[in-house]
C-alpha cells in the first residue's frame, strides 16, 4: 500500500511538472520538498523555472517505471539555482531580469544572477561569445542595472573573467603547457596529488603528432578553439596543499549567521568603509614557498612604514605604486594587451554600476583552489575593483571540495586584507604551503576584525564527489579537459545562506546542474567525447546522462522519499 502511494504521488508530480513547466505546482511541492533552510531568519533563495528538457526527462523516467530517478531529478531541478544571462541584447536582458526579480519578489526569495557577457568570453572555446566590444558591454550592464533597480539580488559577475584573462589565452593551443610552466616553481612532486600528475610521454612514438612548422609558431593551430582553455590547465596542475586534514578554517569564528553578512541585503549591519584601492600586481606565478616535510622560515614581517618608497628605485621622483609593483615583477612581465586592459575596464565598470544599486551584492570571479595561487589571483581582484564589490566567488562551474574552497577562500580574503594595508601579495600564504606554516602567517597578518575582510560565495552544484581524476587511459589525449563534463560527479551541498563560516556568505548552485559544459573533444577531431563515448550537447544544453549522474552520486544524497517523523 505504501509503495502504491509513493508511485501515485510521484506520477502525479511528473504529470504536473511536464504540463505546467512555468508554474510552481502544490502537487509537485507535496511530492518532492525543496531542500530549503528551515528558519525564517535565513534568506531563502529563488528557484527559477527548470529547463523544459529536464521535465521531459523526468516524464520519460516515470513512464519507464524508474520512479526513484524521476523524483530525484525533479528534486534537483526545483532546487534554487542561479539564472544566467549573456548574449542577449540590452532590451532583451532588461525584460528577462525584470521578470525574474518580480517573480522572486512575489515569493519573497533572493534571486542569484550570473552575468556572463564579457567580450572575448572563454577564450573562444565551448562557451565563446559575449558582447561585441567594451562599449556594447557597458550598454548591456547599464540595461541590467536599470532592470534590477532597488530589488535585492545576488550577482555572480562574469565567471572565469579574471581567472582566464585574454592574456592567458594568447596562444590557446599551448595553454596547458603554459600553465604547467607557470606552476613550475609551485608544489613539488611530493606535495602534488599523485592522481593529478601526468606522464612525460602519453602516446607511443608512432602516434606522436608531426613537428609544428617553425614559420607558423606564433599562430594557434586551427583546432585550438576545440582544445579547451586555461580551465584544463587548472585541473592538471592543482596547487593545493597535500595536507589531508581539512578542518573548518573558520570554526573559531562561526558564531554569527552568515546570512547576516550579505551586505545591503541585511539592513542593520554596518557596512565597513571602502578601503583605498591597492596597487595592482601582475598575474605572475606564485613563488616557491612549499616544503612538505619541514617547517620553512616565515617571510619577513612588513616594515612599520609600508608607505616608504623602495630606496632602490632608480627614479628620483616618487614613483606611482602601480608602476613600482609592475617594475618589481621579475617572474612574469606584465603585458597589458588591449583585450586584457578592456577586460579590466569592463569589470570595473560593472562593479561601479551594480554596486551603486544599494540592494545588489556583487561577487567577482576568483577561479578555484586548483587554478591560481593566492599571489596570482589577488592582484587580479585588486585591479578589477574588489575594494568596491561585496566579495568574490569560488568554484563556479567547477568541482573542488567545500574544504578546499573554504581554505582557499580564507587565504584569498586574508591576502586582500594584507594588501589593503600595504603588504605585497607575493608574501601571502599560499594554498600549497603546509597548513602549519600558513596558519602561522595568518596569525601574524590577519586582522582581528573580520569586517575588514572580503567575504565570498562558493558553487556547490557539482562538487559532491570532488574534482575528476582521469584514468591513465585518458592521458592518451592531447588535452584531457578534466573540467568538461567529467563522468561520475555528484551534486554537492544544498544552496543556503546559513553556512556556519564567518567569511562564507552562501553556498550556491551557480552552474545549473544538468547543463552541458560543451562537446569536450579533449584534443581529438570529434565528434565523440572520447571519455564518455558519446556526442555531448553544446554548452548550456541539457545533458540527460550527466543529470542522472549528479543525482545518483550526490553527496549529501538526494532525499527522494522522506520518512515521516516518529517512524
Amino acid at each position: 500500500m505504501r509503495k502504491r502511494r509513493k508511485i501515485l504521488t510521484v506520477s502525479t508530480a511528473v504529470v504536473a511538472a511536464a504540463t505546467l513547466p512555468l508554474l510552481i505546482s502544490p502537487v509537485v511541492s507535496a511530492a518532492v520538498s525543496e531542500d530549503d533552510d528551515e528558519s525564517s531568519r535565513v534568506t531563502r533563495l529563488y528557484a527559477p523555472p527548470p529547463d523544459r528538457d529536464s521535465y521531459r526527462q523526468v516524464a520519460r523516467l516515470a513512464w519507464r517505471g524508474d520512479f526513484r530517478d524521476s523524483a530525484g531529478l525533479l528534486s534537483m531541478v526545483r532546487t534554487p539555482h542561479a539564472v544566467w544571462y549573456g548574449d542577449e541584447t540590452p532590451m532583451q536582458v532588461s525584460r528577462l531580469i525584470r521578470r525574474t526579480t518580480r517573480s522572486a519578489g512575489w515569493q519573497e526569495r533572493l534571486p542569484v544572477l550570473a552575468l556572463y557577457n564579457i567580450p572575448g568570453r572563454d577564450c573562444g572555446s565551448y562557451s565563446s561569445g559575449g558582447a561585441d566590444g567594451l562599449a556594447a558591454y557597458q550598454a548591456w550592464i547599464d540595461a541590467v542595472a536599470e532592470a534590477i533597480g532597488d530589488r535585492k539580488v545576488l550577482i555572480i559577475l562574469e565567471p572565469d573573467s579574471l581567472a582566464l584573462l585574454p592574456s592567458d589565452c594568447a596562444d590557446a593551443s599551448n595553454v596547458e603547457e603554459s600553465a604547467l610552466a607557470s606552476q613550475s616553481e609551485q608544489p613539488t612532486a611530493e606535495e602534488r596529488p599523485v592522481a593529478e600528475e601526468r606522464p612525460a610521454v602519453e602516446a607511443s612514438p608512432t602516434e606522436l603528432p608531426p613537428l609544428p612548422d617553425p614559420d607558423a609558431s606564433t599562430a594557434p593551430p586551427a583546432a585550438s578553439a576545440d582544445s579547451g582553455t586555461g580551465q584544463e590547465a587548472a585541473q592538471s596542475a592543482d596547487p593545493q596543499s597535500a595536507d589531508p586534514q581539512s578542518t573548518d578554517p573558520q570554526s573559531a569564528d562561526s558564531g554569527p549567521d552568515a546570512s547576516g553578512l550579505l551586505g545591503p541585503m541585511f539592513p542593520g549591519v554596518q557596512k565597513p568603509a571602502d578601503p583605498e584601492p591597492s596597487a595592482s600586481q601582475s598575474p605572475d606565478p606564485e613563488p616557491s614557498a612549499e616544503q612538505p616535510t619541514t617547517l620553512p622560515e616565515l617571510p619577513p614581517l612588513p616594515t612599520p612604514d609600508p608607505v616608504t618608497p623602495d630606496p632602490v628605485t632608480p627614479d628620483p621622483v616618487t614613483p606611482d605604486p602601480e608602476d613600482v609593483s609592475d617594475a618589481e615583477d621579475l617572474d612574469t612581465p606584465v603585458v597589458e594587451d588591449p583585450e586584457t586592459a578592456a577586460r579590466y575596464s569592463g569589470i570595473n565598470y560593472a562593479v561601479d554600476a551594480l554596486s551603486a544599486l544599494g540592494n545588489a551584492s556583487v561577487y567577482l570571479d576568483a577561479g578555484h583552489s586548483g587554478w591560481h595561487s593566492v599571489s596570482s589571483i589577488v592582484p587580479r581582484l585588486l585591479k578589477a575593483g574588489i575594494d568596491r564589490a561585496t566579495g568574490f566567488a569560488l568554484n563556479v562551474s567547477h568541482y573542488q571540495t567545500d574544504q578546499d574552497s573554504a581554505w582557499y577562500g580564507r587565504l584569498v580574503s586574508s591576502c586582500l586584507a594584507y594588501a589593503d594595508e600595504g603588504g605585497d601579495p607575493e608574501d601571502c600564504a599560499e594554498q600549497s604551503w603546509s597548513r602549519r606554516h600558513a596558519r602561522r602567517w595568518l596569525r601574524h597578518h590577519v586582522p582581528d576584525d573580520l569586517s575588514l575582510m572580503k567575504h565570498y560565495v562558493t558553487d556547490t552544484s557539482r562538487n559532491g564527489q570532488g574534482a575528476w581524476t582521469p584514468r591513465a587511459a585518458s592521458h592518451q589525449y592531447n588535452d584531457v579537459q578534466s573540467w568538461c563534463n567529467p563522468p561520475g560527479r555528484g551534486l554537492g551541498r544544498r544552496p543556503t545562506t546559513r553556512t556556519g563560516e564567518a567569511l562564507l556568505d552562501a553556498a550556491l548552485w551557480v552552474k545549473t546542474p544538468g547543463q552541458s559544459d560543451g562537446r569536450c573533444l579533449r584534443g581529438t577531431d570529434g565528434p565523440l567525447d572520447p571519455v564518455r563515448g558519446t556526442v555531448n550537447p553544446e554548452a548550456g544544453e541539457w545533458f540527460p546522462e550527466q543529470a542522472l549522474e549528479l543525482v545518483r552520486y550526490a553527496d549529501p544524497a538526494v532525499n527522494v522519499f522522506r520518512r515521516p517523523r516518529g517512524r
